[in-house]
C-alpha cells in the first residue's frame, strides 16, 4: 500500500475544508493517533477513544464529539496529554471529517513496521515543508543532510550507560529520528540487554522546542518510532535553568533575527544579541566534556564580529579552560538547501567536540563547482553528500583518520585561524598583484591586433586566389 499517497490524500480532504498547509499535519495527528492508540492498546479514557469518533452517528455531533474529545484529552497524563496538549481543532466540515475518519478506520496501522508508519509520516511532513513559508518548513531540515550528519557523527547509546543525545530546536523530531534509525540499522542484530532496550527507548532521546505544533509531530513521530522521547516546551536560550548535559547534540537552530534583540539572563561567556551565536553558547554549555555537537548554522556565525570572539574564547583553553572546543570540521553546504523557507540564505554545518583543543580545522566546500540544489530540477538527496561522508574519516571524535586535501576539502592550523582573527568562513584572500607599466600594456595590444591583422590579411590574400 502507498502509505504516502494515502495520507497526502488526506491531506487534500483538509485542503478542501479551507485547511492551509501549516494545520494538515496536526489536524492529522490527531486522529491518527487515537487509531494507533487504539490498536496498540494505549490507554485512551473510554468515550473519548477512536471508537467513539468511528461510532458517531450525527454528522454535526462528530464536529463537537471531535471538540469535546481534544479538550478531554489536554488534561490526560503521559504522552497523550503531551500530544494533545492546547489542541485547536480545524475541520469545519462534518462531511469531510467522517470521510476521512471512515479512511483512516479502513486502514490497520499495525500490519506496517513501525519505522514505514514513522518515515512515511515525516515524508508527509517533508512534502508540506515544501509548500512555502508558510508550511513546517521553517521547523523542518532537509532529510538528507540529517541522514549526513547522523551518519559521521554517529550517535550510539551503547558507548556508555548515560549516553543519550539531545536536540536543542527540535522542531518536528527529525534528527532524533534519523539518530535512533541509524542505531537501528547497524546495531539491529547485536545481542543487546533488557535493561539498555529500555534505557534507549525511554531515557536516551531528548529535545526542547519553541512552538508547540511541531513539538507535538515530534512527540507523534518519535511515537510511531516506539521511542519515549522527553521533547520539553519552552525556550531554549531564555529557559536555560535546568540545563541537562547531553554525550550527543545535533540541532538545526531557527534561522532569522527573531527575539534577537533580548539577550538573555545567562552566564555565556560572550555576550551577544545574535540568536544563533547564543545557541552555539548555549550547545558548548549543555555538552558532556568530551561530547560531540553538529550544528546547523547560518555562514555569518563564522565570521560576523561577535562570531570571531566566540571562536576566539573556545578554542583558546587558556580563555575557556575545560569548555575548551576542538572545531574540527566545518561543511559548506550548497545553495538552495534552505530555499524553500530561508532564500538566499548560505549555511554551513559546524562539528565540534568539547574538552579537546583544535588543532586543525577542517572546511569542506559543497558549493565550489556544485549545482545549485532546487526543489524540483537538483532536490537534494544523499548522493549530494556521499564523497562529505567518504572524506569525513571514520574517528567518530572528530579525528582525522583517512583525510586527504583536495580541492574540496582543506585543512587549517590553529595558528592559520589566529592569524584570520577567527574567521573561519576561510573565503580565499587573494593577494593584490602588482599592475604592470601602460606601456607593457600597450605594448601587448598592438602584438595581438597585428596577430589578428595578419590572419585576415592571409584570409583575404587566399580568397583572391
Amino acid at each position: 500500500m502507498d502509505l504516502i499517497g494515502k495520507l497526502w490524500g488526506f491531506c487534500n480532504k483538509l485542503r478542501h475544508d479551507g485547511v492551509d498547509a501549516s494545520d494538515y499535519i496536526e489536524q492529522l495527528t490527531y486522529l491518527l493517533f487515537l487509531k494507533m492508540a487504539d490498536e496498540k492498546n494505549v490507554f485512551v479514557p473510554k468515550g473519548f477513544d477512536w471508537k467513539s469518533l468511528v461510532n458517531q452517528n450525527g454528522d454535526d455531533q462528530l464536529l463537537i464529539h471531535l471538540e469535546n474529545t481534544l479538550k478531554r484529552l489536554k488534561n490526560e497524563s503521559g504522552i497523550l496529554g503531551e500530544i494533545f496538549a492546547d489542541p485547536v481543532s480545524r475541520v469545519k466540515n462534518s462531511k469531510i471529517l467522517k470521510a476521512l475518519i471512515k479512511e483512516i478506520n479502513s486502514i490497520n496501522w499495525s500490519e506496517f513496521d513501525g519505522d514505514i508508519v514513522g518515515l512515511t509520516f515525516e515524508e508527509l511532513i517533508g512534502r508540506v515543508a515544501n509548500e512555502g513559508k508558510k508550511g513546517a518548513g521553517q521547523y523542518f531540515t532537509p532529510r538528507p543532510l540529517i541522514q549526513t550528519i547522523v551518519n559521521v557523527v554517529k550517535p550510539n547509546p551503547l558507548e556508555s550507560k548515560d549516553f543519550n543525545i539531545g536536540d536543542v530546536a527540535a522542531g518536528t523530531g527529525g534528527f532524533l529520528i534519523s539518530a535512533n534509525e541509524w542505531f537501528k540499522f547497524h546495531f539491529a542484530k547485536k545481542r543487546i540487554s533488557l535493561d539498555d532496550i529500555e534505557r534507549i527507548k525511554n531515557n536516551t532521546y531528548f529535545g526542547q522546542e519553541l512552538v508547540q505544533r511541531p513539538r507535538r509531530l515530534a512527540l507523534m513521530n518519535m511515537f510511531l518510532h516506539g521511542i519515549n522521547a522527553k521533547i520539553k516546551l519552552g525556550d531554549t536560550i531564555y529557559d536555560g535553568e535546568e540545563n541537562q548535559q547531553f554525550s550527543c547534540i545535533l540541532t538545526n537552530p531557527p534561522f532569522g533575527t527573531k527575539g534577537a534583540n533580548q539577550v538573555p539572563d545567562r552566564n555565556f561567556p560572550i555576550k551577544t544579541s545574535d540568536k544563533q551565536l547564543n545557541f552555539i553558547q548555549h550547545i558548548i554549555e549543555n555538552l558532556k566534556i568530551g561530547g560531540r555537537a553538529a550544528i546547523v548554522l547560518p555562514d555569518s556565525c563564522l565570521s560576523s564580529d561577535p562570531a570571531k570572539k566566540i571562536w576566539n574564547f573556545y578554542l583558546d583553553k587558556t580563555l575557556s579552560g575545560s569548555t575548551v572546543c576542538n572545531l574540527h570540521t566545518i561543511l559548506k553546504l550548497p545553495d538552495g538547501v534552505f530555499a524553500s523557507y530561508a532564500n538566499g540564505i548560505k549555511a554551513c554545518v559546524i562539528f565540534i567536540q568539547k574538552g579537546f583543543e583544535t588543532d586543525k580545522v577542517w572546511m569542506y566546500d559543497l558549493r565550489k563547482d556544485f549545482q545549485k540544489i532546487t526543489t524540483k530540477s537538483n532536490p537534494l538527496n544523499i548522493g549530494h553528500f556521499s564523497d562529505f561522508e567518504k572524506e569525513f574519516g571514520t574517528d567518530p571524535n572528530g579525528g582525522d583518520k583517512k583525510r586527504t586535501i583536495s580541492e574540496r576539502f582543506k585543512s587549517y592550523s590553529l595558528d592559520e585561524v589566529k592569524k584570520r582573527n577567527f574567521d573561519i568562513s576561510f573565503v580565499e584572500i587573494f593577494k593584490e598583484e602588482k599592475l604592470p607599466h601602460p606601456n607593457s600594456l600597450i605594448d601587448q595590444m598592438i602584438q595581438d591586433y597585428q596577430t589578428k591583422i595578419d590572419a585576415l590579411l592571409k584570409l583575404k590574400e587566399n580568397l583572391s586566389r
